[in-house]
């Protein structure tokens, strides 16, 4: 991969006019030294590593070896800036846990770490002399040609000085135009230079950049895109539940009453028998209408939040419900979404296919992730590989795989039945709220929450 922008700028008229020859010779001049600070460091490390090896200070030593090319890779990416204005990002991944053991760890295992290891090894015995030769090169024979006045009339005393040890100016007339040569040939050796520097920065950014880089490029792009499509859903998903509500909803209260006012003044028949049935079919109908419109988007989920809006879905569960949260405040939406219809899906197979006389549904913040679970007394061993539980679930897993999110079934023949939905929801500033509500049928009584393990299978 080439260094985009120093290539561009050597095939433009401009160049020479520009900052880049001088970026040119900053990013090869700097090379020497971090090559040199390389080299350097490198074999310390290996001599008094390598000497102390048969005692626990040497392991240390070794260690910061094999770990020498990580600051230098984040050091050459910076500098890669002075030829190269596309950033190259750190492909390292961020350790599993806390501590200096856990990030060494991690290091040692990624393949990137020992590819660093090898530029810097490269850097150190191969690039900079090169670097230095080039470098030395230019600035040598233009100073040394540009000097060559100034020579003559300090070392040479007016007479006669020997230019490049090459050829002999024994006249300042020959002097100067030594000079002259050297000024004309400044800007012809800053496109090699350029070009020397470019091919660096091209070598660096290949050995530096991660193998994946732009798979996982397209993997974010991927996500965010899938993202942007959710909440273009969702908003479209509100739109239709706004009109419905202000919109057909009204019109058919509105017919209701008509219907109902024709009645009364018309009650004998036929025409009041007519009247009654129509007013019975549009009750039903805005009874249709309204639960529609709780399936769409709930207004009390778009208002009061996650945990009423359980509430309102366990109060109407034909199976009593205990309901139990514990939330930082309001989650975002996306989040509080899927994890509302995966409850709601749940509790449907509740009352539909597990003969249960109990459910229970909890919610809390865990390690980062909203964890929902729901848990009933049944007898278990559902099945939900197929048929209508199993679409319903699967458009569940769907949802919240969109949100990067995992849905776990546990059903053991016996019971109890676990629908587990975890849903990542970094922890906001919001204040603790814990709520307890429970849903029970008449004379039942609150059950506690079970502290069984249940089995974990995937969906």
């Amino acid at each position: 991969m080439h260094s985009p922008g120093l290539w561009q700028a050597l095939r433009a008229p401009r160049y020479l006019r520009g900052p880049w020859p001088w970026r040119s010779a900053a990013y090869l001049l700097s090379g020497v030294c971090v090559g040199l600070a390389t080299l350097v460091s490198l074999l310390l490390l290996a001599v008094v590593g390598g000497a102390l090896a048969v005692v626990v200070v040497g392991v240390p030593l070794l260690l910061m070896f094999a770990l020498a090319g990580i600051p230098l890779a984040a050091l050459e990416r910076r500098r890669l800036r002075l030829v190269d204005p596309a950033v190259l990002a750190d492909p390292h991944r961020d350790p599993d846990g806390t501590g200096l053991a856990a990030w060494v760890r991690v290091r040692l295992k990624e393949p990137t770490t020992w590819r660093e290891l090898g530029y810097a090894l490269l850097c150190a015995f191969v690039l900079w002399p090169l670097e230095a030769l080039a470098l030395g090169t230019v600035l040598g024979v233009c100073g040394g040609l540009l000097a060559t006045p100034v020579v003559m009339a300090t070392v040479g005393g007016g007479e006669e000085v020997r230019v490049m040890k090459i050829w002999l100016a024994d006249s300042y007339p020959g002097a100067f135009a030594a000079a002259l040569v050297g000024a004309l040939l400044l800007p012809v050796l800053a496109y090699p230079l350029g070009a020397v520097a470019a091919g660096r920065a091209a070598l660096a950014r290949q050995l530096l950049s991660s193998r994946d880089a732009s798979v996982d490029s397209r993997i974010k792009e991927l996500g965010r895109s899938r993202m942007r499509l959710v909440d273009a859903f969702e908003a479209e998903r509100r739109r239709i539940e706004r009109d419905l509500h202000d919109g057909a909803q009204q019109r058919l209260v509105a017919l209701s009453m008509t219907l109902g006012l024709a009645r009364l003044e018309n009650p004998g028949e036929p025409l009041g028998g007519l009247l009654a049935k129509a007013h019975d079919e549009a009750g039903t109908a805005l009874v249709e209408i309204r639960e529609l419109i709780r399936g769409i988007h709930p207004r009390v989920l778009t208002d009061r939040g996650l945990k009423d809006a359980v509430e309102d879905v366990a109060d109407r569960s034909t199976v009593p419900v205990d309901v139990r949260f514990e939330l930082p405040g309001r989650l975002p939406e996306a989040v509080e979404t899927a994890a509302y219809f995966a409850v709601c899906e749940a509790l449907a197979n509740v009352a539909k296919h597990s003969g249960a006389g109990r459910a229970e549904v909890c919610g809390r913040i865990a390690g980062g992730e909203l964890v929902v679970e729901v848990r009933d007394d049944g007898a278990g061993g559902a099945d939900f590989s197929g048929g209508s539980g199993g679409s319903g679930l699967q458009g569940v897993a769907d949802r919240i795989s969109v949100l990067d999110g995992n849905l776990t079934v546990s059903s053991p023949v016996g019971g109890p039945t676990e629908f587990r939905v975890r849903i990542p929801c970094p922890p906001g500033h919001a204040t603790t709220v814990t709520t307890t509500a429970t849903s029970a049928a008449p004379g039942a009584t609150t059950t506690a929450l079970s502290s069984r393990t249940p089995t974990r299978t995937g969906t």
